[in-house]
């Protein structure tokens, strides 16, 4: 049924896996839409109480989107491809059971804006975290410029997306980015514990409190998100963006400064 993905539903728990290892992960559109219908899938199973969404392989959870997929966008490429981001988050957000997300090496850039639609977060030690968009002239306005203050405070969020750095588990355990940190071979176990502990509670006190402490936070996400939207498909194919992408793919620094001068 997937080409990008595995779904492994049983004993409660839908497992959402991206594959695609040879790319650390990395999504593009096929896997969005992907994504989307699995999580309609467990949100429609009434055995599932609880989604764990991780990366195949031990070098990423998601490292972000496809550069070069986004090599040839345009903006109403890009205006197509918002529509996108904003299904596969809608479905995330309002799904009333907890998502999980397990996280095993790279979760940057569009990785790191999935993990932040996820409930919580088990990292084993080797993962790193961190928003990586201006490295290519694009800019992380799917969900972290929108949430990531929610979830570090806004000085910590401004420093992650202005310098692109990457952060070690136990920096993102600090920070509040993450619940949960442990030896890699503990995470399948540790992240089947915290299964079913939520297994074990209330499927209908669940539910309204996943919604409920959305409600706030979402109410400030999708009112933001439309213009933000259209700025973003603006971006797509601009000199910037093509200047950080191909240097991308060329694997050479870009040369943004030549931009700052005019």
């Amino acid at each position: 049924m997937f080409e990008d993905l595995f779904y492994k539903a049983q004993d409660g728990i839908a497992t959402v896996t991206i594959n695609r290892p040879k790319v650390r992960n990395a999504v593009r559109p096929r896997t969005y839409e992907e994504l989307t219908e699995a999580m309609k899938q467990a949100a429609d199973d009434p055995e599932v109480g609880v989604v764990v969404l991780t990366g195949a392989g031990d070098k990423a959870f998601c490292s972000g989107g496809d550069v070069k997929d986004q090599s040839n966008r345009k903006p109403y490429i890009g205006r197509a491809h918002m529509r996108r981001l904003l299904t596969l988050s809608t479905a995330m957000r309002m799904m009333d059971k907890p998502i999980i997300a397990k996280v095993r090496g790279f979760c940057v850039g569009g990785g790191n804006e999935i993990n932040l639609f996820c409930d919580m977060t088990v990292a084993s030690e080797d993962a790193k975290f961190g928003q990586v968009g201006p490295r290519v002239g694009s800019v992380p306005i799917w969900g972290a410029c929108q949430l990531l203050a929610r979830y570090v405070g806004e000085r910590k969020a401004r420093e992650m997306l202005y310098t692109c750095r990457l952060y070690s588990a136990r920096e993102a355990l600090e920070m509040g980015l993450i619940n949960q940190v442990c030896t890699a071979d503990k995470l399948d176990e540790e992240v089947a514990k915290l299964c079913e502990e939520v297994l074990d509670k209330s499927p209908q006190s669940i539910r309204i409190a996943k919604l409920a402490l959305n409600s706030g936070s979402d109410q400030e996400f999708y009112g933001s998100y439309f213009p933000t939207s259209e700025l973003l498909a603006s971006i797509y194919g601009n000199e910037e963006n093509m200047e950080g992408i191909t240097a991308f793919l060329e694997k050479r620094p870009p040369n943004f400064r030549r931009f700052r001068r005019r």
